[in-house]
């Protein structure tokens, strides 16, 4: 069946444009014929006789008016021509008008061809990702710059930061239900997608009101860079003891334990590295008085700063989840077992919490994997939140009603699993794609209300999607000189939004107008 986008006019409709054309075209030619023909009689030198007529009284007449009568004869041929050409000219105009307003379909329109749901989908991820991008990074520069601020000054930008996340969050729930097959009717799943896209724009256009204040209100450029040089100073210290708390965490639980910051250190000197050049750029733009520059080169290095603080501060977190679940590990064994005593007694009793068969085979389950942890607990080395996220799922499928220290366990594992897929997304946003953005924005709203378990389940799904997406995305600087100074670092992480063959200009506060702004000329 042809498309009502392809299709073309009916053909009665064609064929009365035709005629009109052909009006047009032999009114004009009439006229045409009717202006030149004086113009061959005055140019033959006399008016043309009549059929049957006596030649020489005719001329003889005519003669002594001949010059009066070419004018005359000019007149009324030229009014013609105006009055075709008026009526060509209003024919046009009415048709381009009834173009313009016509809502069926035609060959001429200026609506735009409505996307294919592949090509709306296609939009929506994109939209998805630049608006997390630009929430993402403008949080990251308040951070940065807030203390900078006189009192009160910051209250505006995290208004305006505020209202972007809560459109942001709107569009990754639309867009989570979307995934889901909700709403089933195409035209709805389009006016979906529509409002994913609408969410992302609003998210970006309050950021991007924002951004000239911004600018205006961050300070002196001595001063700001006086901060950053400061953090960066702070930030080279810790790096350097969290590789020691690595080497230490590796030793003592494994290096399945320490894998979800795996490379973390070694990412944060990186970012140093670019941090450094940019802040000494920074500050010899600044002493020549090149001011452009040295907003430019100050912004790539709070970036990368910032971004150095998500990875050492990842490593210094995890170190603390790990002693906290050791430490809840024998309690909620203990927990455990109790739950297995009252699920077993509610059987006993003919009023088990699931049916009695489904419940047998899950304590079977619980009872293997807390003897499997115990084994674990003596010996040289395990990982005590993987040991604590098997116990609370083996004993909360019991359904026995109890939350106790397993309840708290389980809250443990999921906030370090949100925490930890936050962490590697900011730290790679460059590569990420939406659907591990949208899995992690899940997981933070299912954490916020409470379920851990499901909050533990698609940060882990989040995380994977992530990997993903960065093995997918390689490294187009490996072996350069660009990789060693920490170029493919800073375009991985957002912070240089990759435009130009250098990186491009560094992601600042704003929506997509706004936040690519500091370009050189």
């Amino acid at each position: 069946m042809t498309s009502t986008l392809s299709r073309g006019r009916p053909r009665h409709a064609t064929a009365r444009i035709r005629v009109r054309v052909v009006r047009a075209l032999l009114g004009g030619v009439a006229a045409v014929v009717w202006l030149v023909l004086p113009v061959m009689t005055i140019a033959a030198g006399g008016p043309v006789p009549a059929a049957g007529a006596a030649a020489a009284p005719v001329a003889g007449a005519a003669a002594p008016h001949q010059d009066e009568t070419s004018v005359a004869d000019l007149v009324l041929p030229l009014a013609a021509l105006a009055v075709v050409a008026v009526l060509a000219g209003y024919g046009y105009v009415r048709r381009t008008r009834r173009a313009r307003t016509r809502t069926t379909p035609g060959l001429v329109s200026v609506r735009p061809p409505v996307p294919s749901p592949v090509e709306a989908e296609r939009q929506a991820r994109a939209a998805l990702v630049v608006a997390d991008d630009c929430v993402r990074t403008s949080r990251e520069e308040l951070a940065f710059t807030e203390p900078l601020f006189e009192a009160g000054e910051a209250e505006p930008f995290v208004r305006a930061l505020r209202a972007a996340e809560t459109e942001l969050a709107a569009a990754f729930a639309i867009w989570r239900r979307y995934e889901e097959g909700v709403p089933g009717d195409e035209a709805a799943r389009r006016q979906a997608l529509a409002g994913v896209v609408g969410r992302c724009a609003e998210a970006g256009r309050r950021l991007d009101a924002a951004a000239g204040d911004f600018d205006r209100l961050r300070g002196t450029a001595e001063a700001a860079l006086e901060a950053a040089e400061g953090r960066f100073r702070e930030l080279a210290a810790r790096a350097g003891r969290a590789q020691t708390t690595l080497t230490d965490l590796a030793r003592r639980y494994g290096a399945l334990a320490v894998e979800p910051v795996a490379g973390y250190v070694e990412q944060a000197k990186d970012r140093l590295v670019f941090a450094t050049t940019h802040l000494n750029q920074a500050r010899q733009s600044g002493d020549s008085g090149h001011r452009e520059r040295a907003d430019r080169d100050l912004r790539a290095a709070e970036g990368a700063v910032a971004q150095a603080g998500v990875l050492v501060t990842g490593v210094e977190r995890l170190a603390g989840e790990l002693r906290e679940a050791a430490d809840m590990l024998p309690a909620a064994l203990t927990g455990g077992e109790a739950e297995i005593a009252a699920a077993r007694e509610a059987m006993g009793k003919g009023d088990p919490p699931v049916p009695a068969g489904e419940l047998h085979a899950r304590l079977a389950h619980a009872d293997g994997v807390l003897a499997a942890v115990r084994r674990e607990l003596t010996g040289a080395a395990y990982d005590p939140l993987d040991a604590l996220r098997r116990v609370v799922r083996a004993v909360s499928r019991l359904e026995v009603g109890r939350a106790g220290v397993t309840g708290a366990g389980g809250l443990l594992v999921a906030r370090s699993s949100v925490a930890g897929a936050e962490d590697f997304v900011s730290a790679h946003r460059g590569a990420v794609g939406a659907e591990a953005r949208a899995r992690l924005a899940t997981a933070g709203r299912l954490l916020g209300a409470g379920d851990a378990s499901g909050a533990d389940a698609s940060a882990r799904q989040a995380r994977e999607l992530a990997e993903r997406d960065v093995r997918a995305h390689g490294n187009p600087y490996a072996g350069t000189a660009e990789h060693a100074s920490g170029l493919a670092g800073a375009v991985l992480g957002g912070i240089l939004l990759a435009e130009e063959p250098d990186g491009g200009p560094p992601a600042s506060f704003g929506g997509p107008r706004t936040r690519g702004r500091r370009r050189l000329p």
